[in-house]
């Protein structure tokens, strides 16, 4: 069971889960107390915390509160990482029972929807579907036959036409190798498989008909009569919902009926990924085999899950931190057949002056391409009717005067109630009114609640009044704008700017995208890396376009973090596409023609990445 550290909530640790969990650093703490102690800053004897009344086997040990411990486990991984992870993997494993069924808090979760993104963007850097995969079977192999003997025992596999089948297949693989008595039970037509990975692993259960018994079930009524010892529920996959259709809800019911242990791949057919419900039936596993992380339903179905284990199938770590394709996907909003018109959202854009008409224009008009159905531009009247002339998909608001001032927050204020969210500041310029009025503005969008991106010039207006905005926030500054903002220029060092951005986002209850070679981006817990981009996108307007691309996942409903890490990838990635057509002679509008090539196939981004 793979345990990362920095995923603890320290807390909410119960006192008891706490002790589990200072036990399995014990051994490894006491050969380096003074090392410890020397990192936390403090006495020696202050790393142990005793309690005369606890005991075990007769021997005292001893207990840190939640904050000492997290900082001992910090700086345990400072001396030796490695070992640190080792020594916790095999207590957690040791302790799995006690953490998982009484300790819940303790597991890191994960949504089916940020399994599948995480699964897009390890492929994206390298790691194929097809060797996850071979990890997860080959993990729920390892598990039976930790369990049970080849000769003692015959197992069936019933599997889906979906990657979790795919996983099943692995799985009987790998245990027909060890010897084990093999049947798999197919739901529905070979030629009806609709996972590339699991087609391919198909092919070698076609070859091995002498060592795997295949049954091949059309409908309800071709349902073999197998009584096994053991079942292996590979089925559904994390993305099934609602209710069991036939044959799968027979089959269901057979593994029920006629298996003495059910183990489930990653989680029990019938059973919600994301909320532990059951519509009608589920597999009642003894065993729940989940991969990387226990999704969120599996904590609190017991009667269905039984004991869960959870299995490193290889997925790097770096996957978490790198934007990519995943992210997209996060931001993907689904279009409907009777979907209408405002559905995927309204953006106000509001900026623009006498000379700066171009930023506001080029933000709205790569929304538009990014799928916001409606584009507003507020802009003073003269930059207003330029905007107006460039397209005819733009509808603009024309304000008072030749930049933005107090006067026109009354002018704007009936399209508030219109918009879904507001992008602030492309082309504003920095008129000592403009500030006032970006001061003004933020307290209207704060009053109505709406989801707020601040941009180039409002972001310099915004420093001289910056406070926590109760609205879901996205800050989009380069180097200099965020100096400006903080009052400190970005570290140089990667780690050391990712933590400076991290401690200023969460200062100010934002999702800062600082921009540059490396975008960083965090919502002040989380931290995302985005490499896509090129030098030829130094040109004026790129950051215009990008925050269109974020402003109009926000306009849709999407979280901060996931607007702005979608935007900062998109926005690059068409940038890398416009540069392999152009060379280094770009303008604004290349990147944005090139937004739906990205976001229709942001996987094709591969062949380009720079990390």
């Amino acid at each position: 069971m793979v345990f990362i550290v920095r995923e603890i909530d320290y807390q909410t640790v119960s006192d008891a889960a706490r002790t589990a969990l200072f036990l399995i650093l014990y051994d490894y703490c006491k050969g380096n107390v003074h090392r410890i102690a020397s990192l936390l800053g403090i006495n020696q004897k202050q790393v142990y915390t005793y309690h005369p009344s606890r005991k075990e086997a007769g021997k005292r040990f001893s207990v840190p509160s939640d904050k000492l411990l997290a900082r001992i486990i910090e700086a345990c991984m400072k001396i030796d990482p490695e070992e640190t992870r080792r020594t916790l993997k095999l207590g957690i494993e040791k302790t799995s029972s006690l953490i998982v069924e009484k300790f819940s808090g303790l597991v890191k979760t994960i949504s089916s929807r940020e399994m599948k993104a995480l699964e897009l963007n390890a492929e994206y850097l390298g790691v194929s579907r097809l060797q996850l995969m071979e990890n997860a079977g080959c993990a729920v192999a390892r598990e039976v036959s930790s369990r049970f003997k080849p000769n003692d025992i015959k197992i069936v596999v019933y599997a889906g036409l979906g990657g979790n089948g795919g996983d099943g297949f692995v799985a009987a693989r790998h245990l027909v190798g060890l010897g084990f008595k093999i049947d798999l039970v197919l739901a529905g037509k070979p030629n009806e498989i609709i996972d590339e990975s699991a087609r391919k692993n198909w092919e070698y259960i076609q070859i091995s008909k002498n060592f795997i018994n295949t049954h091949i079930v059309y409908d309800s009524s071709t349902i073999p009569k197998l009584e096994s010892k053991v079942a292996i529920d590979a089925l559904l996959g994390t993305g099934a919902k609602g209710e069991l259709r036939p044959p799968i809800l027979q089959l269901v019911r057979e593994i029920n009926q006629f298996s003495k242990f059910r183990i489930a791949v990653d989680l029990p057919t019938g059973l919600d990924a994301d909320t532990g419900e059951v519509n009608g039936e589920a597999v009642k596993a003894n065993l729940t085999v989940a991969f990387h992380r226990a999704k969120p339903g599996l904590l609190k179905a017991d009667e269905y899950v039984g004991k869960l284990v959870v299995v490193d199938i290889g997925i790097p770590p770096e996957v978490e931190v790198y934007a990519g394709p995943g992210d997209v996907y996060l931001a993907a909003k689904p279009r409907e057949p009777e979907a209408h018109k405002g559905d995927f959202g309204r953006l106000l854009v509001i900026g623009g002056s006498e000379t700066f008409y171009g930023a506001p224009a080029l933000a709205a008009l790569a929304a538009l391409r990014t799928g916001v159905d409606i584009a507003y531009v507020a802009a003073p009247r003269s930059a207003a009717q330029a905007i107006a002339s460039m397209s005819p998909n733009l509808i603009t608001i024309k304000l008072d005067g030749d930049h933005l001032n107090p006067r026109n927050v009354s002018s704007i204020k009936e399209f508030f109630s219109k918009a879904t969210a507001v992008v602030l500041g492309p082309g504003s310029g920095l008129h000592r009114d403009t500030a006032e009025t970006v001061r003004l503005l933020i307290q209207v969008v704060e009053k109505m609640g709406l989801p707020l991106l601040l941009d180039a010039d409002a972001l310099k207006s915004f420093a001289g009044f910056k406070h926590k905005v109760r609205v879901p926030f996205v800050l989009t500054p380069h180097a200099g704008e965020y100096k400006i903002l903080t009052g400190e220029a970005p570290p140089k060092e990667l780690d050391d700017r990712i933590e400076h951005v991290r401690k200023n986002a969460a200062d100010l209850g934002a999702t800062i995208l600082l921009k540059g070679h490396i975008d960083v981006i965090s919502d002040g817990i989380t931290v995302k890396l985005n490499y896509t981009g090129n030098p030829g996108m130094t040109v004026g307007g790129t950051g215009d376009t990008l925050c269109g691309v974020a402003g109009t996942f926000l306009a849709q409903g999407f979280s901060p973090m996931e607007a702005a890490v979608a935007g900062a990838f998109i926005n690059g990635a068409a940038g890398d596409f416009a540069q392999e057509e152009r060379g280094y002679h770009l303008v604004p509008t290349d990147i944005i023609e090139m937004i739906p090539k990205v976001m229709d196939d942001p996987m094709s981004h591969k062949r380009m990445r720079k990390m």
